[in-house]
This record gives structure tokens, C-alpha cells and sequence, in this order.
């Protein structure tokens, strides 16, 4: 548990949303809380995961949290249950999971090393829990020894959890933290540094975190980033790992995907049948053939002939004089062989004294607004000097290893030819494996992204293999084109978008939306579409989202004013005030609106809106006609609370409307109050009526009497299952 502080969402024994009761603070973290709370309906524990107060204003995490919520839909025991994300009445944005009481393995990890045996029941476990997620295209991304939970201590019973970032594979599928590197470094699979997930990299990740468990330590992956590329290159050491859990390390955590087990199907089919995969006979530790960096070396070639005796009677002078000579021949030739050696001249000979790089890798790449970096491997003495030269030239630096490695012969200066045309982009990226490889860039200059789109777009220059993707960002983003898009996603009348100005978005520059949507896909979607076409802009969705039958309703509503007139709810079964407008199935909504100090004539009409999309009149009606502002006040000054739903008890012959929430039909509803100089309609209106009818007839009536509204103020009211 953490202590509370005053400026936590929460404090121990609030209240939320009249269901669930907060016990106590899990854990903090960089953009969210974590508390456990129980609810007052069923007793049932949960856990409550709150965003920051400083993110929910901002889109990127709100979708994020919702798309997390969506994962619900994966069923499995070893995978954290989701309910749903809501907003409370102040602002703070929460997602329901189920509370899972145990240790996560991040406190085992702390406690010192975990027995083999253990550690193999876990595998098993989330390796199940993954692929359930797997089968629906789920990719966790995150997957860390504080990610798994487990459930009372019992390593069969492990669950994950947290799936904040994961990552869905359906085609064009991206996230808040898009397609680049989102986990922790040490336990991130190598393909994530340049941006590559799938399935085989949570199998990384589970390995790691399984030896880290074994060892009682994380894996060391380096001080800088630097190191982290050169590290998660090599394989992860297993000596001393006992079987079967060291081969199934090795094989979950090589560093090319290509050499893992590409399924965690084939994992359990590993745990199913060790034995297929491990020499029956190892009884002790012994390590196995892994790819590291190497050097090999080959003896010169032995003389086929004794070196030649001098004559026996030559003159001492002349001995010495060839003596001499000798030496200065032997140094002139290790000279000679120096230059030739470090050349490259006698590799035949002598042997290619370069160490083995395997996968042999380079990652060249320079973010916006920084300055390049290069780490990886070079064939030459030459490259890495001119490499480091380029960097050098932008206050980047490099760290690069002479090395040997499949690659071919022109290589080098490939390399060279590609970082020569595109360092001078604001932002851009090369990554090679081998002979493989991609690059990626934008420029503000459409006729420089043509050019090298041109020359590298299809086909990178000499005996690389790969493409490139240079994008093109004006200096501007037109307001047009993001108007056309939020134009084309409105589905709940029109959206807006302030900060728009005639010469488009700046660099800098947000685009932000505001207004109502038809449901969270849509408000889904145009994030992600503005997100595509922003160019590293922030996007802000401020949407409310509603229903088919509101979204009509707001589009015939007039354009009056909000205003000070309030409405409140309570639970009337309690008489507790309900702010987030929320009821459950079972509940006695009471509805008051309030008038404020100033507003002391005129008429005040209120209806509701429900979900099924009929319109229920709740003022004037036959048991309270008189709906003028002065009656209702009666003489009272200050605040005036005028009643529209009641408790049922006090409703109960007397003709008051009340109601009791049932669940047929569940969703938001709309408590609209319109205050006008006059009456709105002629004559008495119907107790209900649908909600096309009454749209219609209130367009016709403002567009006739515009005037005589004076403000129109509305509040959400939502029903739902406990």
C-alpha cells in the first residue's frame, strides 16, 4: 500500500460515483493511480486505475485508457478483467478492472532469486494468458516482471495485467504511443528499438523477465542508449540455468524473432514435451553455443625452406654490414606487412582478424530538434571514420565496432551514400540488419521527398536490400484539410475546431475539436485520423459523446446561451447527492433544477430525453401547470430548488413524477431547461412524445420566437448495471 496525500483523485472511505468505496492506494505512476475500492452494491473488490489530473484534458491518454478498456473483450483467467472507463462529475477519468490480491513478480524479483520450478509454472501460465490475446490480434508490448500479478501468492495463478500500450495488429491498427518503441528497455524485445512488434516480441519479454526472476536481478542493458542497442544485440546469458528452463530461455530470447519460437503456441507445446527439445542426459549446467561477437584468428603459413646459412669465410666487416641490411629489410617489410595487415591486404594469409557480428546491425538516426547518433557495426576503419565525421559535423556522436558479418562487399559505402542524402532532413532514421534495411524521414520540401523518394523509395542504392519512406510535412498543415475530416467523422451535429487560422496549424500548433459525437468510435476515429495526418502535432478530441436519439435532439436545439440554472440529482432511495449523474439499476432518481439569485421571471419548461428516444415532459405537466418563475419561487430570494422528479415515496397518489431505474433500457439520457420570457408551447403539453416530434416543433418555435429564449442548460443523466 502508499500513503494518501492531500492532492491525491481520491482519499480512503470517498464515495465514487455512489457505488464504489476507495480503500486504500495501490500504487502512483507517471500518468496514472492505482487504487483498490469495493463495491457498496456487491462487496466485490476492484481495482480503480485514475489518470493524472494534468492528462485529462489531453486526448492522447483518454483514448489510450479507453482502448485498454476495450480489451475486455480477451477472456482468460491469466488476463485482468476490464468493466469500463468513466468520467466522475469533477473531471477525473477512471477505468474499472478486477482487483487481483497478490505479489506482483517485480516484488519477487526484489526478494532475491525464484526456484526453477516456479518459474516454469509462470511461463506456462501468461504464456496461455498471451495467447489468448495473441488470437485477437492483442499485442501487450509492456510485458515486465510488475506487470504480473500473482493471485494469492501462487505462481499458477499468474495474471497479467496492464495492457496500457498494447498494441493491435489488424492492419493500419495503431496506438497513442504509435508504431515506435514503447516498453522498458530491459525487458524489451531487440525489434522494438526500431519500432517492430508482433507476438514474438511479448515472447522475448516473458523470457527476460523469467531470468531476471531466476537471477533475482534485471538484465543490465546499459547506461546510455547507445549501449542498449550494442547489448540487445548480443543473447541473454544463461549459464547456469538449469534445463528445460534454459532452453527455453535461449529459444525465447534470441535476438533475431526469426530464431525464437514464433507462436506462444509453440511455447506450451516446448513446456507440454521438454524433453523433444532437451538432451535427456543433461544433468548439470552446461552452457550452449550462442552468437557473440568472436574473433578468429589463423596462424601465417609455415616455411618450406630453412633460412640460408652465410658462408663460413666471409669477411667480418661484410657480416656485419649484411647483418644490417637484414635488419633493415625486416623492418621495411613489418612495416610493409603493418600497412598491408590493417588494410585489409593480408586477410588471405593471415586471417580476418575482425570479431563476428551476428546479427550484424547499424541504427543511424537523428530525432527532431536533436543531433544524430550512430551505433552498430562497420566493416572498415574507413567507414566508421567517415561515419563518425558525418556525426560529428551535427554534434551527434557515434559508436560503432569494426566487425566482420554477412554482408556485402559494397556495404560500407552504401551506407555512406544514404546517411549523404538524407541528413540534412529535420528527422530520419536508417536501421540494418545484414544487407536489409529501411529508412525513414520527413521533409518540409515536397521536391526533396520526391527526389529521394526517386532514388531510394523502391529500391536503397547499391547491394542494400529495403525501401525508404520519406514523408512530406508542409511548414503548415492546411485548416481545410483537418476541417474535411472533422466534417466527414460529424455524426452529432457540427464539431469545431478553435485555434484554426486562415494560414493553417504551425509547427507548434494543436489541433484541437470540440463539440458532440454519436458514440466513442467516433471520437476514436478522429484521433487517429488527425493523429495520421498531423505530423507530430498534438491533437486535443474534446468530445461529449452521446446517443443517436440526443445527437437529434442537439441538432434541432436553439442556439441560446448556457446559463447559471443549475440541475442536480439525487439518489432518492438515500437522499444522497448523486453529482456524476450516474444510477444503477434499482435507484430512485431525483432531479431538482436550480434557480439561481437572478433569475426571478419568466417561464422555465424541463424535459428529459431518454436513451429509447422518447421525450418525457417533466415541466409543465397536469399535477404542476404553473410553470412562471415568480410561482415557483413563491416568494423565496436567494437559490430556489424547483423540483421535477421525486423520490417515490413522496411521489406515491399524488401525481409527482418518479420513476425507478429498470434494465430495459440503459444509456444517457438529457435533462434539458429552457428558460424563456413566454411560455414555449400553446395549450397543455402531452405527458411523452418522440423525440423527432418534440425536436421538430422546438426548432419551429425558436425559429419563430427567437427572442423569447433567454438560456438553455442541460445535464447528462446515465443508467447502467452495477
Amino acid at each position: 500500500m502508499v500513503d494518501s496525500r492531500p492532492g491525491d483523485a481520491f482519499q480512503p472511505g470517498e464515495l465514487l460515483n455512489n457505488t464504489y468505496r476507495i480503500e486504500a492506494l495501490l500504487g502512483r505512476g507517471g500518468t496514472s493511480d492505482v487504487y483498490r475500492a469495493r463495491s457498496e452494491i456487491s462487496g466485490r473488490l476492484m481495482a480503480l486505475k485514475v489518470l493524472k489530473s494534468e492528462f485529462t484534458g489531453n486526448d492522447d491518454y483518454l483514448v489510450l485508457l479507453t482502448r485498454e478498456e476495450e480489451i475486455r473483450d480477451i477472456r482468460h483467467d491469466a488476463v485482468v478483467r476490464y468493466s469500463e472507463c468513466s468520467r466522475t462529475q469533477s473531471g477525473q477519468v477512471y477505468l474499472l478492472m478486477d482487483y487481483v490480491e497478490g505479489p506482483g513478480l517485480d516484488k519477487r524479483l526484489k526478494q532475491g532469486p525464484m526456484p526453477a520450478e516456479e518459474l516454469l509454472v509462470v511461463a506456462r501460465r501468461v504464456a496461455e494468458g498471451l495467447n489468448a490475446a495473441h488470437k485477437r490480434n492483442i499485442v501487450h508490448r509492456d510485458l515486465s516482471p510488475d506487470n504480473i500479478i500473482l493471485k494469492g501468492g501462487d505462481p499458477a495463478q499468474a495474471v497479467i495485467i496492464d495492457f496500457g500500450i498494447a498494441k493491435d495488429t489488424n492492419p493500419g491498427a495503431e496506438t497513442i504511443v504509435g508504431n515506435e518503441f514503447a516498453g522498458k528497455y530491459a525487458y524489451a524485445a531487440p525489434e522494438q528499438l526500431s519500432g517492430n512488434t508482433d507476438p514474438r516480441t511479448d515472447i522475448y519479454s516473458l523470457g527476460a523477465l523469467l531470468l531476471a526472476n531466476f537471477r533475482g536481478k534485471p538484465p543490465d542493458v546499459g547506461r546510455n542508449p547507445m549501449e542498449v542497442v550494442q547489448k540487445k544485440s548480443e543473447p541473454l546469458d544463461t549459464s547456469g540455468v538449469p534445463e528445460p528452463l534454459k532452453t527455453l530461455l535461449d529459444r525465447m530470447t534470441a535476438p533475431d524473432p526469426d530464431d525464437r519460437f514464433q507462436s506462444t503456441a509453440e511455447v506450451l507445446s516446448f513446456l507440454d514435451n521438454p524433453g523433444a527439445a532437451v538432451d535427456s542426459d543433461a544433468t548439470v549446467i552446461t552452457p550452449v553455443t550462442r552468437k557473440r561477437i568472436e574473433t578468429a584468428t589463423v596462424p601465417p603459413a609455415p616455411r618450406s625452406e630453412a633460412p640460408a646459412k652465410p658462408a663460413p669465410d666471409a669477411p667480418a666487416a661484410k657480416k656485419s654490414r649484411g647483418g644490417l641490411v637484414a635488419a633493415l629489410l625486416v623492418l621495411l617489410l613489418a612495416v610493409g606487412a603493418g600497412g598491408a595487415w590493417f588494410s585489409g591486404a593480408l586477410d588471405g594469409i593471415v586471417g580476418d582478424t575482425r570479431p563476428l557480428a551476428d546479427p550484424y546491425t547499424l541504427l543511424v538516426a537523428r530525432a527532431e530538434g536533436g543531433t544524430p547518433s550512430a551505433v552498430g557495426n562497420v566493416p572498415s576503419e574507413a567507414v566508421a571514420q567517415r561515419l563518425t565525421e558525418l556525426m560529428h559535423a551535427q554534434s551527434g556522436e557515434a559508436q560503432l565496432t569494426v566487425a566482420r558479418g554477412d554482408i556485402a562487399p559494397s556495404w560500407g559505402e552504401d551506407v555512406i551514400s544514404i546517411i549523404e542524402q538524407i541528413d540534412e532532413l529535420p528527422e530520419w532514421k536508417l536501421s540494418l540488419s545484414g544487407n536489409r534495411g529501411h529508412v525513414t524521414g520527413r521533409t518540409t520540401d515536397e521536391a526533396e521527398q520526391k527526389q529521394l523518394m526517386a532514388a531510394m523509395g523502391s529500391d536503397l542504392p547499391g547491394a542494400l536490400e529495403g525501401s525508404a519512406e520519406i514523408a512530406f510535412k508542409p511548414l503548415f498543415l492546411p485548416a481545410a484539410e483537418v476541417a474535411a475530416v472533422v466534417s466527414k467523422l460529424a455524426d452529432c451535429g457540427p464539431l469545431e475546431t478553435p485555434g484554426a487560422t486562415n494560414v493553417g496549424y504551425g509547427p507548434d500548433s494543436r489541433i484541437v475539436v470540440t463539440g458532440r459525437v454519436a458514440d466513442t468510435a467516433t471520437r476514436v476515429s478522429l484521433f487517429d485520423q488527425l493523429t495520421a495526418m498531423a505530423g507530430g502535432r498534438q491533437v486535443v478530441v474534446d468530445t461529449e459523446v452521446l446517443n443517436d436519439t440526443l445527437c437529434l435532439i442537439e441538432s434541432h436545439l436553439p442556439k441560446a446561451p448556457s446559463s447559471d440554472i443549475d440541475i442536480a440529482f439525487t439518489v432518492g432511495d438515500r437522499n444522497e447527492p448523486n453529482p456524476s449523474g450516474r444510477f444503477f439499476v434499482g435507484e430512485n432518481p431525483v432531479i431538482d433544477v436550480v434557480l439561481p439569485p437572478d433569475v426571478t421571471d419568466g417561464y422555465l419548461t424541463v424535459s428529459v430525453i431518454d436513451v429509447s428516444g422518447n421525450v418525457l415532459h417533466m415541466l409543465p405537466i397536469l399535477s404542476q401547470l404553473d410553470n412562471s418563475v415568480k410561482d415557483l419561487r413563491a416568494g423565496r430570494d436567494g437559490p430556489v430548488r424547483v423540483r421535477v422528479a421525486f423520490p417515490l415515496s413522496e411521489a406515491a397518489g399524488t401525481g409527482k413524477l418518479a420513476f425507478r431505474v429498470d434494465d430495459s433500457t440503459l444509456g444517457k439520457s438529457k435533462v434539458i431547461a429552457i428558460h424563456s420570457t413566454a411560455p414555449l408551447f400553446e395549450g397543455q403539453l402531452p405527458s411523452s412524445e418522440s423525440a423527432k416530434s418534440y425536436a421538430e416543433a422546438l426548432e419551429k418555435y425558436a425559429s419563430q420566437n427567437e427572442a423569447v429564449i433567454q438560456s438553455l442548460d442541460s445535464r447528462i443523466l446515465t443508467t447502467a448495471k452495477p
